[in-house]
Order: structure tokens, then sequence, then C-alpha cells
């Protein structure tokens, strides 16, 4: 059996009440929890929160809060793994459960595929997380400080090296992240040695200020078909 447990927080300092803000006529997590339902791969969805009205928003869309998140677990520097693993002691785990799916309740470009076919590469790998990833749009080797209008390259070694002889990499889409049972309880870790899922850069929208929400409306509105 499968799960999906969304992490919730009410103090999102830059968007006021951010994941139950109305997005498209729905509370961003509407969005969150919608796909999770019609992706067909969860027999629970829970939403771990500290907020009241969170619960209350995200139980008419059809998820479940068994319990309210306690403060300590729900300030700014809390990491998401001890998120999950105190919700999964909360929760009434049975030895059925076998897999947990973390997804961020601002994540309205996920599609009900990425769920299934990251599920497909989960079960293959058993002792890994699994979680989407974009490719950097310009190699990090050539990345720079600028230090009172001065610039600095961070990796100077790589300064006159040209872009096409360096090594192509990604990052953290920051949507949802997959894992066993035990990935989850035993782990101190999420990314070192998961397995990676490439989506395209237009549904990678970091939405941490009015700028990027205004941004991920306008890729909403005309990728929304798409989804």
């Amino acid at each position: 059996m499968n799960i999906a447990i969304i992490p919730a927080r009410g103090g999102s300092k830059r968007i006021k009440n951010k994941n139950i803000k109305l997005f498209f006529s729905k509370p961003m997590i509407a969005w969150t929890i919608e796909i999770l339902k019609k992706s067909k791969l969860f027999k629970n969805i829970y939403v771990t929160t500290d907020s009241l009205k969170i619960a209350d928003i995200a139980k008419k869309y059809g998820a479940t809060i068994p319990f309210i998140r306690e403060k300590d677990l729900a300030d700014d520097f809390t990491p998401t793994l001890p998120v999950i693993k105190d919700a999964l002691k909360k929760i009434s785990i049975n030895k059925s459960i076998k897999n947990i799916c973390c997804v961020y309740p601002c994540t309205p470009f996920v599609t009900k595929n990425d769920l299934i076919k990251t599920y497909a590469l989960l079960k293959k790998n058993r002792k890994r997380f699994v979680f989407p990833v974009i490719k950097n749009s310009h190699p990090i080797e050539r990345s720079f400080k600028v230090k009172k209008n001065i610039i600095e390259f961070i990796f100077k070694s790589k300064e006159m090296s040209r872009t096409q002889d360096l090594v192509t990499s990604y990052h953290d889409a920051g949507q949802f992240y997959w894992g066993s049972i035990e990935a989850w309880t035993k782990n101190k870790k999420l990314h070192s040695g998961a397995i990676a899922y490439e989506v395209p850069d237009w549904r990678f929208v970091d939405i941490d200020n009015y700028s990027d929400w205004k941004r991920a409306e306008k890729y909403f509105k005309y990728k929304l078909n798409e989804i």
C-alpha cells in the first residue's frame, strides 16, 4: 500500500497563506491533493500542518489530517525528513504500508504521469529515494560571485573552460519524494544516492515570492491542458 504525505505549515512569510492562497480558483494545496487522487496510487493522502485553517481546507478536498503538527516542527529551519518521520510515528502505520510519497503543497505542475513513472522507478530501487530533477541551464562551474560590483569566479580553475567541456548538472525540482517505509525511517538524507527523474524546466517554479507566483500563473495558464 502507498500513502502520500503533504507537509503544509501555516507560517509562510513572503506570501501570506501561500499554501491555501487561491490559484486558478482553487486553494493551492487543492491542486496537489487532486493530482494525488487522480494518480490512483494512494490508499490515503495525509496532510501534516500546524494550521487549523489549512487542515479544514485540506479535509474539504479529500485529505486526512490525523493530528496538528507541533510548532517546533513548523518553523523556518526544520527540514523535510524529520517532519515526515514525525508524521509516520503519529499515523497508524501498519505492515501493509510499503511506500510514502512526500509532496509539497505548492506544486501545481506535478502531473499524474510524473507520480506513476517515479513510482515505477521506486519499485526497481527499493532502498533509495526517487525525486524529480531539473537540468541546469548553464554549467555551474561558470558561476561567479559579485563583491562590490567585481566578478569573482567560484570555480577558478574552470574560468577558461568552454561550456561544452563542462559537466551537465541538475538540481532538485522541489516537488515530491518517493521512498519506501524503510528509506523514510532509516535514512538521514534525502538526496545522496537517490534516483533522478528529469522533468522539463518550464515545470520548475519555486514559488517563494509574488513574482514567482505571477510566473507560475503565466506558465500554468498556457500549459493547463498538458497537465
